[in-house]
């Protein structure tokens, strides 16, 4: 093993062979003869000894954890785009049919199938940097379960309208109480969205904000109203 050894007058420093300790030689860059340490003259460091619990895999856990950098996959942004634009090309399609806009059975299916994809990337662009991200399976359980919450507060819509304003259906209030209900299901979401990624409250309004609005292009693409339909004549 190669021995580090500083000239003491140019300050010059280099390896020699460990078949040199202890011998007396010239400096290679100033010439003046120099004493080759000896190999019991070394100084060895040796690390502090670690006696901290351990995990399974025999890392102590007390050291800090490396957080991970996690970037959109491109499989994973491919299955989103194309479930997205699937998903509105479907929808285009009732527009352009004899119906002239989708059924109901196709509007609750449409707030089923965008859920996921849109909630995935919504955290994927939104979650904290300073924690470490879901990943795997937990990551696809808490998209499942915040795309189900999101989807029940359409119940909201379907329902709390019709009931303060006596209406025949969601669609017939006014744009502006429409415009009130959507907040009240946002600020709900914003709830979900935050509880299942541990996102803060505002971060969370805003990823739930990104599925209402995908859901309203959605509606307008298949030509379903969501208000300002003439109230249903008695």
């Amino acid at each position: 093993m190669p021995i580090q050894v500083t000239c003491r007058n140019c300050l010059k420093r280099f390896q020699v062979s460990d078949k040199f300790a202890g011998k007396t030689g010239p400096c290679p860059s100033c010439k003046k003869p120099i004493q080759i340490p000896d190999k019991n003259e070394e100084v060895v460091i040796h690390a502090p000894p670690d006696d901290s619990p351990k995990d399974k895999s025999g890392q102590s856990v007390l050291k800090p954890i490396m957080r991970k950098e996690t970037d959109v996959t491109r499989r994973g942004l491919i299955i989103t785009v194309a479930a997205v634009l699937l998903t509105f090309i479907v929808a285009a399609a009732f527009r352009f049919s004899a119906e002239g806009s989708a059924p109901f059975w196709a509007q609750l299916l449409g707030l089923f199938l965008l859920a996921p994809p849109l909630v995935w990337a919504g955290y994927t662009f939104l979650y904290d940097q300073e924690r470490e991200p879901y990943v795997g399976p937990e990551l696809r359980n808490r998209v499942l379960i915040c795309s189900g919450l999101l989807v029940l507060t359409w119940i909201v819509y379907a329902f709390v309208p019709a009931y303060l304003l006596d209406l025949e259906h969601a669609n017939e209030m006014s744009y502006t109480f429409f415009g009130i209900t959507l907040c009240g299901m946002i600020a709900l979401g914003g709830l979900a969205s935050a509880g299942c990624f541990e996102l803060d409250y505002f971060i969370g309004v805003i990823h739930a904000g990104v599925y209402f609005v995908g859901i309203w292009l959605l509606s307008a693409a298949s030509n379903v109203a969501l208000a300002g339909v003439p109230l249903t004549q008695p």
